[in-house]
């Protein structure tokens, strides 16, 4: 009974108590993973979702919906993480909630929440959206005051810079607010007044917020020397917050008929939206120069990180804001454009998919190997 694992015949099996020390191996790895979590994992949710979305806009139902069932696992399974770390590594996360440089990317689980909350009402689940939406914005409210209550009081050393783009997650977050509300709350007919008044201001507290930062973006790229390490793939966010305002900005100006106040806005919102599209489309070839200056000219090697999915989504919102677009101003060429940005945006959600499972992989065998 006391012989050594080397000295056991080869048919003799294995100690009873090995399956549960590989259980508490594996459950040692998870709360590993758990403390070291990125606050703005829930853009893996916001990717997966908004490819779902357009799939499903265009009538591929099974694409969609097998997009739709990774996501809901993906949900359940990062918040399952993120209880863990509070749990487990509160310091590590009351850190990343005092960081100006990580504070914004808490707003993806803001918007997370709304795309799979729309994933949810495009299939007839409204009292289920409405319960994310309403989960959402509760949400939205304490990040949206503590994150710039940070940013004002903690930004002063080691400042945080404009070109990282997590501070345009704040405005993701509110723009898909008034995604998800305007699909739950103004196509009823018994939708609360003050709906029609929340939706369109937090849709003009995104726009405002747009503005402003992407002045301060488009300075410092142009005004300030910019090396290969500032071009990361959270600079996508640039566009894919124009994006998500002209999605939020097409949906408003599609149901301005449902109210008085907001029929009268309709002119103002289908300016906007064509101006922040027109804007959005522009920048699209300007971020690709900039990987093929950093990952061709100055040959970074591309490792998966989760800032990857940071990429993937704007893809795919772009590809739904210009379907809307396409269809609010009968514009068929555009639509078939949009389809076609589709296609890019799964492309870029399979290959970085495929990097987080062969992350995953490697981590769990490093961590196998580990004493």
């Amino acid at each position: 009974m006391n012989a050594s694992v080397r000295d056991r015949p080869a048919s003799e099996a294995p100690p009873r108590r090995r399956p549960r020390a590989q259980a508490l191996h594996l459950f040692a790895w998870f709360g590993r993973e758990a403390a070291a979590l990125n606050p703005g994992c829930f853009a893996l949710v916001m990717a997966t979702g908004i490819v779902s979305n357009a799939f499903f806009l265009v009538g591929r139902r099974n694409l969609a919906d097998a997009l739709f069932a990774v996501n809901l696992l993906a949900y359940a399974w990062l918040w399952l993480l993120t209880a863990a770390r509070a749990a487990r590594a509160p310091a590590a996360l009351v850190a990343d909630l005092a960081s100006p440089h990580r504070v914004f990317l808490f707003f993806t689980a803001v918007a997370a929440t709304d795309v799979l909350g729309m994933s949810i009402a495009l299939r007839g689940l409204a009292t289920a959206a409405l319960v994310f939406w309403l989960f959402a914005l509760a949400l939205w409210v304490v990040l949206i005051y503590l994150g710039f209550a940070v940013f004002l009081f903690r930004n002063d050393a080691a400042r945080a810079d404009v070109i990282e783009g997590a501070w345009l997650n704040a405005i993701v977050g509110t723009q898909s607010l008034a995604i998800l509300g305007g699909a739950v709350a103004l196509p009823t007919a018994h939708a609360d007044p003050q709906v029609f008044l929340l939706l369109p201001a937090l849709w003009a507290v995104g726009f405002g917020l747009y503005a402003i930062l992407i002045v301060l973006m488009m300075n410092r790229l142009m005004f300030a020397p910019v090396g290969p390490d500032d071009v990361e793939p959270p600079l996508w966010i640039v566009m894919g917050a124009g994006a998500i305002t002209v999605n939020a900005g097409t949906i408003l100006a599609q149901h301005g008929g449902a109210n008085p106040f907001l029929r009268s806005l309709t002119p103002f919102f289908g300016a906007a939206t064509l101006a922040t599209w027109a804007w959005a489309t522009w920048l699209i070839p300007l971020l690709v120069l900039l990987g093929i200056w950093k990952h061709g000219v100055h040959r970074v090697p591309i490792c998966y990180s989760a800032m990857l999915w940071s990429m993937v989504f704007p893809l795919g919102m772009y590809a739904v804001a210009t379907l809307r677009v396409a269809r609010l101003a009968d514009a068929p060429a555009l639509a078939t454009f949009s389809g076609a940005m589709g296609w890019i945006a799964l492309l870029a959600w399979a290959a970085t998919a495929g990097g987080l499972i062969a992350a995953t992989v490697r981590s769990l065998r490093a961590y196998a190997e580990y004493p």
